[in-house]
């Protein structure tokens, strides 16, 4: 087949195939966009649908049900291969993407006070600081620093796309689905730590039931956390924090 063989099965077999692996609705949208970009450069705009409920595929889901995950240790342990433990580690204590998590170099990203992420590892190419400020963080990356050295969480004989299906293989072996829960995880646990309360979605009081301080402490904190996710727009904490 070329590039030019995509046909509309094709695009029906592939929403079907993201659905039945649980893909969240904002990653397939964003699948869609460049199925599309596909089919307008080789001239077949005609066949796609214009809108993305004709394939099944739900509206981002802006809610505030609480999505968060926390892996206690018997978790961490059905994961086989010491990489991807390493990496889901990474994720859960900053809330880093699964490309982050996979690429992340702690030579370069240790920075004592805070980790730097590079723009060759982050979505959208933006790079970013999360602060330290937990002991289990400082411990988590003496031990990254331990295992790989001045390498990352690739291993050396491999490429991304080589760990980046290790990953997914490792981590659907250990019972593991849809491991974004840790960003709501994280962004949980920081607004907590630095408001003293907790977000809507964890069970805590609603804006409206905040105090004038509390409010505007509550808007700095949202942009803070938005910026540690990688994402500057204070509105994207409603889908982590309600």
């Amino acid at each position: 087949m070329h590039a030019t063989s995509l046909r509309p099965k094709h695009v029906t077999a592939l929403v079907e195939h993201w659905i039945a692996n649980s893909i969240a609705p904002g990653t397939l949208q964003n699948y869609m966009s460049d199925i599309r970009w596909w089919a307008e450069k080789i001239g077949k705009t005609h066949i796609m649908h214009p809108s993305n409920g004709f394939y099944g595929i739900p509206s981002r889901d802006h809610t505030p049900r609480d999505k968060a995950q926390f892996l206690r240790e018997d978790a961490f342990l059905r994961i086989k291969n010491d990489y991807v433990r390493t990496s889901v580690r990474l994720q859960q204590a900053f809330g880093l993407r699964r490309e982050e998590s996979i690429k992340f170099r702690p030579s370069y990203a240790d920075q004592k006070t805070f980790i730097r992420l590079k723009g060759s590892w982050t979505k959208g190419g933006r790079p970013r600081d999360i602060p330290i400020d937990e002991p289990s963080q400082r411990e988590l990356l003496d031990q990254v620093h331990e295992f790989v050295g001045s390498g990352s969480l690739i291993p050396s004989a491999d490429l991304y796309k080589h760990q980046s299906v290790r990953y997914d293989h490792c981590v659907q072996r250990a019972g593991l689905n849809n491991l974004h829960g840790l960003r709501h995880g994280y962004a949980q646990r920081r607004y907590l730590r630095l408001t003293g309360w907790y977000p809507p979605s964890a069970g805590g009081p609603k804006f409206s039931e905040l105090t004038q301080t509390q409010q505007k402490i509550d808007q700095e904190i949202r942009l803070k956390i938005s910026r540690e996710l990688g994402h500057n727009r204070i509105e994207i904490t409603r889908v982590y924090l309600g």
